[in-house]
């Protein structure tokens, strides 16, 4: 079994939304297994189902100063910042297939985005970041320390249609933690956010776009059990075969 990966590059987040409902389309027809696509987005802010408008600080003169786009979307969550520096993950997986952890019929949202935080938590480990999960607060989070509490690291809100999931994660590599002062991230007030640049052990793999890619897709290889397969384009993967295991 097999995980098909397209790495985008930077994509403006409307060109990049298009592509994935091009790969969900496929992914539901049956005619390509479930993808990974992986990406930056120039600067964006997103709200999620459950965002409220007032999360976000920064005026609409400041953003539009700034070409800074707003995108309401139907991923869980509430309002998060995407930009330059940061991972993007977008997993097309179909529920429904041989996936770890399964129990019935399909595996369940919860358990799928327990899986992508245990693959993004696995990926700060790489550079000699101690990450973990707290409970209610979905994402990952490095560890408090005395009086510091926990900071968010990476920010994670899925779509399910008819099985098969969308939107992802946003892993914070050696992104402007700055442009995170335009919102309340995720809605939330009492933590901040960091990034892999700032929290990682010099003496570990060195903190580079490329280096977060390949890990992460490492990891994310490892917890789905399942091969990776790199793919060049996008018509490479629309004609890409389907995993028969």
């Amino acid at each position: 079994m097999f995980i098909h990966l397209l790495h985008l590059g930077r994509v403006p987040y409307a060109e990049a939304l298009a592509i994935q409902q091009k790969v969900i389309a496929a992914r539901k027809a049956g005619t390509i297994g479930d993808t990974l696509l992986m990406l930056e987005h120039p600067p964006v802010l997103t709200l999620g189902r459950k965002a409220h408008r007032g999360n976000i600080l920064a005026s609409d003169e400041l953003l539009a100063r700034k070409g800074v786009e707003i995108h309401e979307v139907n991923r869980g969550g509430d309002v998060t910042y995407h930009g330059p520096g940061q991972l993007i993950g977008y997993p097309i997986v179909d529920l429904r297939g041989d996936l770890p952890g399964k129990i019935g019929p399909h595996l369940g949202p919860v358990d799928f985005v327990r899986m992508l935080e245990e693959s993004l938590i696995r990926t700060c480990g790489e550079f000699g970041v101690m990450a973990r999960r707290i409970c209610t607060l979905t994402g990952v989070w490095t560890l408090a320390g005395g009086s510091i509490p926990e900071k968010k690291i990476a920010a994670i809100g899925v779509h399910v249609s008819q099985g098969v999931t969308s939107h992802g994660f946003a892993l914070n590599v050696t992104t402007d933690l700055r442009d995170f002062e335009w919102i309340v991230p995720c809605g939330i007030t009492d933590r901040t956010v960091t990034s892999l640049e700032l929290e990682a052990d010099p003496t570990r793999l060195a903190v580079t776009m490329e280096n977060a890619l390949n890990a992460a897709a490492r990891n994310f290889g490892r917890v789905f059990e399942r091969q990776i397969l790199w793919c060049n384009s996008l018509e490479e993967l629309l004609a890409s075969p389907v995993s028969t295991g």
